[in-house]
């Protein structure tokens, strides 16, 4: 019999699968799940793919199918302070006792596995653990992020009967194709027949997500933005089909576009006769619905801060289209210069992140504060500080390595606002310093 693991081991464990980098395929997922008895078979529920949105559409849809009385487990990603926040039910992330006996029961099945078919990465045994512990809780429906592209995915190995694609833009191009065509292609992959499918997609993107659906049969509904109809600081308000004026508590106007397809996904969830949600429950949930560290606002030593991972060019447009829409909202008076900390990893498209950001006109005047996050893939401050004085020369930039001292700076010597950004490793380091939340708070003693 295995030794139960503490929780500080059972991370060191997984992580030490990353080792293993990203290898797409569903082999060792699905043989890992059949070594657990195949846990999956049970849950019903959506799988969310896209390039941008999926962990807004996620926290919408928990949010409003909670607000109905449901049990719902839910896997956003990354985790930005605990390992932990990336299994949770009922917006509760797993205790780390419980955490750590997963771990125990996965990790021997994992060796079984690669013994046959190589070792599993990280990502393939959290998913398995996720699976499991959805299971083992009895979960009434499921709601689980798609981790990269989708047809490869190891989440692809649970088909829940719905299935949503947020939208299709450019990233992750080394791995998922050049093109929008190609990129879509594998998104669209997790369509399985007999599944309801969403999409908020459009162009290219939508054209593949239709054939998709209509080669195998399965019903797709296609979710326009909601129109705006106002917005302040801590949300905005969308007029849905059937709610009509709805209140959203996340920010930025491309959640019109996510609420639309969180609204369309229960709408499907419910045709597939999974989980019902009515009108109450809906604009409840839509309300209070949360996403740490996405456009999220604090306030700090007496600064508005706000978090946002905007690490793609895509994520960098909709941060710029906030930032301007958020500033006459955000002390002191609106002409006080952001200060802009920002970080990125080496393998990102950052020149586009920069000229996507940079187009936001309340940056005009800005400091920014360029950093590195303490991680291999992470870009030199001096070479983003380079990139940013060509996307932003009226800008006052600067190059600071260490991610605490570029933090205290910012705010040691903001006049107005800070933004954190770039990159959600470097959000989750603002959060662990500035946010004592005692949900992700892990233990600073192993707890079995």
């Amino acid at each position: 019999m295995t030794p139960g693991l503490t929780y500080h081991a059972a991370v060191a464990a997984l992580e030490e699968r990353g080792r293993f980098g990203i290898r797409l395929g569903l082999g060792r997922t699905k043989a890992l799940l059949r070594e657990l008895g195949n846990p999956e078979r049970g849950l019903r529920g959506v799988l969310i793919g896209g390039t941008n949105g999926k962990g807004s559409v996620l926290a919408l849809t928990g949010a409003a199918l909670r607000a109905a009385g449901l049990r719902v487990g839910e896997t956003p990603k990354p985790h930005l302070v605990s390992y932990r926040e990336r299994l949770q039910i009922d917006g509760r992330p797993i205790d780390p006792g419980a955490f750590a006996a997963l771990a125990t029961e996965v990790l021997p099945a994992a060796d079984r596995v690669a013994r046959r078919l190589g070792p599993p990465t990280e990502f393939e045994l959290l998913t398995a653990m996720l699976f499991a512990w959805f299971a083992a809780e009895g979960v009434d429906v499921a709601v689980v992020e798609v981790g990269l592209g989708g047809r490869l995915d190891a989440t692809h190995a649970w088909d829940g009967g719905v299935a949503t694609i947020t939208n299709v833009a450019l990233d992750h191009m080394d791995r998922l194709g050049s093109t929008i065509t190609a990129i879509a292609r594998e998104k669209a992959a997790i369509i399985e027949r007999d599944d309801l499918a969403v999409t908020g997609a459009t162009g290219d993107g939508l054209a593949v997500i239709r054939r998709r659906a209509r080669r195998i049969g399965a019903p797709l509904t296609e979710a326009l933005p909601a129109p705006i109809l106002g917005w302040d600081r801590d949300g905005l308000e969308v007029g849905l089909p059937r709610l009509g004026r709805t209140r959203v508590g996340l920010r930025g106007r491309h959640q019109a576009a996510n609420v639309a397809v969180a609204d369309a996904t229960l709408d499907a969830l419910a045709e597939a006769g999974i989980a019902t949600v009515d009108d109450a429950a809906r604009r409840r949930g839509y309300a209070e619905a949360r996403w740490p560290g996405r456009l999220e606002l604090l306030r700090v030593a007496g600064h508005d801060v706000l978090l946002d991972g905007a690490h793609n060019p895509a994520g960098a447009s909709a941060l710029a289209v906030a930032l301007d829409d958020l500033r006459p909202f955000l002390g002191p008076a609106a002409d006080t210069p952001i200060t802009l900390v920002i970080g990125a990893m080496a393998d990102k498209d950052v020149a586009g992140i920069a000229a996507a950001l940079g187009r936001a006109g309340s940056l005009r005047g800005a400091r920014i504060l360029a950093t590195r996050v303490d991680l291999p893939r992470a870009m030199p401050a001096t070479e983003l500080a380079t990139i940013w004085r060509a996307a932003l020369p009226a800008a006052t930039i600067e190059a600071i390595d260490d991610v605490g001292r570029a933090l205290d700076a910012a705010l040691e010597s903001a006049p107005g606002p800070v933004v954190v950004a770039g990159s959600l490793y470097l959000v989750g380091a603002a959060r662990r310093r500035w946010v004592d939340d005692p949900l992700v708070r892990d233990p600073e003693v192993d707890s079995r």
